[in-house]
């Protein structure tokens, strides 16, 4: 208040206003061009005492500040800069500046009834002195609590009475630190000395607001004679009246626009360090962090602007944020211990910490709580989830009492949604929430969780109806259109493959066309059923068919499989098996009372008047029952707990479809920043990871069973992407089998391609290809004959019909030439050139002696 009314008599006379003490961060906001502030601003160490507060790991911080503008204006940057690192301060200690030792000790013994035990203290000394002595005599110095004064107390404490200096054991400080210099040394000597004789009966120091002052007086001094003294005049203001008060008579001074622009570019290492304003005041510079132990003080760290917190000035600057080393040397807290304290502690002779639990008329196995009829109060609470809550508590590492509180209206009926208990812990109403609550987004932003202790996931609940409708075409379901269509186009492939492979050489597969075509499809189709009776006696084409026979043993056994799965197995089906069904229908969704599922189901754009709620078991079913054309449901979203409980009683009856929504499961509820939630969360760890998990189960579930529960019914079909492997195979086989034979075929009947007539066209030696390939291969084993021939038969190809007929009676005409054979009763014969002139296919040439193939059925 002293500042704001100097500043504003410097900015109506133009007079340059140096403060080295007023560090008040209000003053900023001023922004007079005639303020100089030769300090730092109070608002500089709170980033040095925010990172202290993160270094060891503490969650809850509690300020204690005076009552004033002094004390006030810290605060708000305080806990913004605490707020950053999600550090949570639950309550703000306010001690006038007049108060007595009664109206502290009552303050004291409010914070020592909360779990905090991290304070921090900012106000003047004397204050401030009085508030650590009497937390001192009422047990708040002992070990577990931490204390850390402000920069204004920890410059300042050594000038207090000697009495009060035991109270200050094991209290940390920040102060603005001072870089040591041979010209300080020498002024403190100085300083001293005259000092002391001044004051010989009084022992004091120089600190840093007291170099700042000499600091400030040298700039004030340079900036004098950089301006000049030339015109230090005021112009007066001339006001009449006997009324006027010296205040509104004062005049302008006409150097003082000078002056600020030579303060402004002061610039020179002084007593306290670097000196030079950056927008009217010191810029933030290095601070050091104390322990008070005896009656010094110990430094154990620095803190800077660009590094943090560090433990040596010579390293500040490294990375000191990205290094695992302990930022702070050796500390002994308070209680003379050099164990860092938790921060928190459950007090011992306060209050029970308030657990609240949710009321519910169903799935009672969760929750359970139990009215005395008379007192309509709660005789007894118990379920699932209290006895785990009560398992988890008894693995803590230290005593912690509570109590559970139902959130309940007076008539015992539940207070509000799961929602509005959850808030209940925002609000501070309860300490703690246990119940079947779970982990949701939204829900976090206000309160921490445990982690879960049971399986997440929101799931679809349907009915399930019988399948066993009379369906003509039930036959064609196992497998999908796909499959159908490439297996026939297989079987028509492979029976033309054996056909071309065993035409030449087998009966069975020779005759009119009609007769090979039925001949051939008979043959691949009967080994669906392995039926086939025609032999296949080319190897190539066994080779063909065991491949074929073990594609159709896998395609046959995984049909009946299919088949027979669909008339008995999945008798029952889903009636529902896509929640757009229901939003294309306009078909109503059930959920159960109190819980988040509505908001995902209006999120999904399900019309508010088709969601119904349910709150038991019994209404779920008859809900079902009625249908959603009835005022019913057609399908039900929840979590899975509650899916498998509902189950286990209506076995059979319904089943869950996907989609599965991903939730984080239940948990516990604390308010944010509380650092129960962690030491919780660690002994669920220890509960679910041992057999007591199990047991709690089966004391609330045992007979929740369900055999027939799939959460993931589905009747898909077989497709083809699950055999399109062995369809490969067998066509790779098939395919080279043809290539083998092709290839054969060719090479034996080269002399036709090559020898006759090479003149002629591609056309016709196809026509003659195709004509010998109709003919039976007579050098084929099956047809040879079995009776012996004459041995004096020795027929040669001139003997048969290149030069006429055999004179050699005992000799049968040759049916072969090369490696042709050919029988004479068919269709083609062998002739000399130039025997039949009157061919139009076979120009005569005299020069060529060759035999040719002539159509006997057309004369040549």
């Amino acid at each position: 208040m002293q500042a704001n009314f100097v500043i504003s008599l410097g900015n109506k006379s133009q007079v340059p206003i140096i403060s080295f003490s007023a560090t008040s961060p209000s003053l900023t906001s001023l922004k007079s061009p005639y303020f100089f502030r030769a300090a730092q601003s109070g608002s500089f160490q709170v980033n040095a005492i925010r990172d202290i507060v993160e270094e060891f790991g503490w969650r809850e911080v509690v300020p204690i500040y005076i009552d004033n503008l002094f004390g006030e204006t810290l605060i708000p940057y305080l806990t913004a800069a605490l707020q950053e690192i999600n550090i949570r301060v639950p309550y703000l200690s306010v001690i006038p500046e007049s108060a007595d030792d009664d109206l502290i000790a009552k303050e004291l013994y409010k914070l020592m009834n909360n779990q905090t035990r991290v304070f921090i203290v900012h106000a003047t000394m004397p204050l401030g002195s009085r508030i650590l002595v009497k937390a001192e005599e009422i047990g708040m110095m002992s070990e577990g609590y931490v204390w850390i004064m402000t920069d204004s107390m920890t410059t300042s404490w050594r000038s207090i009475d000697s009495s009060a200096i035991n109270a200050l054991q094991g209290i940390l400080g920040v102060k603005s630190y001072v870089p040591k210099s041979k010209e300080l040394e020498n002024f403190t000597v100085r300083w001293k000395r005259k000092f002391q004789s001044d004051n010989p009966n009084v022992n004091a120091e120089m600190n840093i607001i007291g170099l700042w002052a000499y600091d400030a007086t040298f700039a004030v001094a340079r900036a004098v004679e950089n301006a000049g003294t030339a015109n230090l005049r005021f112009n007066r203001t001339n006001i009449s009246g006997s009324g006027a008060t010296d205040l509104e008579t004062l005049g302008v001074s006409q150097n003082g626009p000078r002056l600020i622009k030579e303060l402004s570019k002061i610039n020179f290492t002084g007593l306290s360090g670097d000196f030079h304003f950056v927008k009217g005041q010191l810029e933030s510079s290095v601070f050091q962090i104390v322990n008070v132990n005896g009656n010094g003080e110990r430094r154990v760290g620095f803190w800077t602007p660009q590094s943090g917190l560090v433990k040596d000035w010579k390293s500040t600057n490294t990375s000191a944020k990205s290094s695992s080393k302990p930022k702070l040397g050796p500390i002994i807290w308070p209680g003379d211990t050099n164990s860092v304290p938790k921060g928190w502690k459950i007090p011992v002779e306060g209050k029970k910490l308030k657990i609240g639990v949710p009321v519910k008329d169903g799935f009672t196995e969760f929750v359970k709580v139990t009215w005395d009829s008379n007192s309509k109060k709660a005789k007894s609470i118990g379920g699932y989830c209290i006895d785990v809550f009560d398992a988890v508590m008894s693995k803590m590492p230290y005593p912690v009492p509570y109590e559970y509180v139902p959130f309940a209206t007076p008539e015992g009926n539940a207070a509000g949604s799961y929602n509005d208990l959850v808030d209940q812990v925002f609000y501070g109403i309860y300490d703690g929430v246990v119940g079947d609550i779970t982990i949701v987004a939204n829900r976090s932003l206000y309160v921490d969780f445990t982690l879960p202790y049971t399986e997440s996931g929101v799931s679809m609940l349907v009915p399930v109806r019988d399948n066993k409708k009379k369906n003509a075409w039930v036959f064609l379901q196992p497998l999908t259109s796909d499959l159908w269509v490439t297996s026939g186009c297989f079987f028509v492939f492979i029976g033309f493959v054996v056909w071309v492979l065993e035409h030449r050489i087998n009966e069975d597969f020779r005759g009119p066309p009609a007769h090979q075509v039925g001949t051939s499809f008979w043959f691949s189709f009967s080994t669906m059923v392995f039926a086939h009776r025609e032999k296949v006696v080319s190897n190539l084409s066994r080779f063909v068919v065991i491949i074929w026979c073990f594609v159709v043993l896998v395609l046959t056994q995984s049909y009946t499989a299919s088949l027979t799965s669909l008339l008995t197995v999945e008798q029952l089906q889903p009636t529902v098996t896509d929640i757009n069904q229901l939003l294309k229908r306009r078909d109503s969704v059930g959920f159960l009372s109190a819980s988040f599922v509505k908001d995902m189901l209006l999120a999904m754009k399900f019309d508010e008047s088709h969601i119904k709620k349910y709150g038991t078991l019994e209404e779920l079913h008859d809900l079902f029952t009625e249908g959603s054309a009835n005022g019913g449901i057609s399908a039900a979203l929840d979590e899975i707990p509650y899916i498998r409980l509902f189950l286990s009683k209506y076995c059979g009856k319904y089943t869950t479809v996907k989609p599965t929504f991903k939730t984080d499961g239940f948990g516990f509820v604390f308010p944010k920043g509380s650092s129960l939630a962690a030491d919780v969360s660690r002994a669920i760890l220890n509960v679910t990871q041992g057999d007591e998990m199990q047991k709690i189960y089966d004391k609330w579930f045992n007979n929740a069973t369900c055999p027939d529960f799939d959460p993931t019914v589905s009747s898909n079909s077989l497709g083809l992407e699950s055999f399109w492997g062995l369809f490969l195979i067998s066509g790779v086989a098939s395919i080279s089998a043809l290539i083998i034979f092709a290839a054969m075929f060719l090479y034996e009947q080269k002399h036709v391609l090559f020898q006759f007539y090479p003149e002629n066209s591609v056309w016709r030696k196809v026509r003659t290809m195709s004509r010998i390939f109709d003919q039976k291969d007579l050098s084929s084993h099956t047809f040879k004959k079995t009776e012996p021939r004459d041995a004096s038969c020795h027929c040669s190809v001139h003997s048969i019909g290149a030069y006429g007929s055999s004179t050699n009676t005992n000799c049968p005409p040759s049916p072969s030439v090369g490696s042709n054979q050919i029988d004479p009763s068919d269709f083609v014969f062998l002739v000399e050139q130039g025997s039949v002139t009157d061919s139009p296919d076979i120009p005569p040439s005299p020069e060529r002696s060759s035999i040719e193939l002539a159509d006997y059925s057309h004369g040549q």
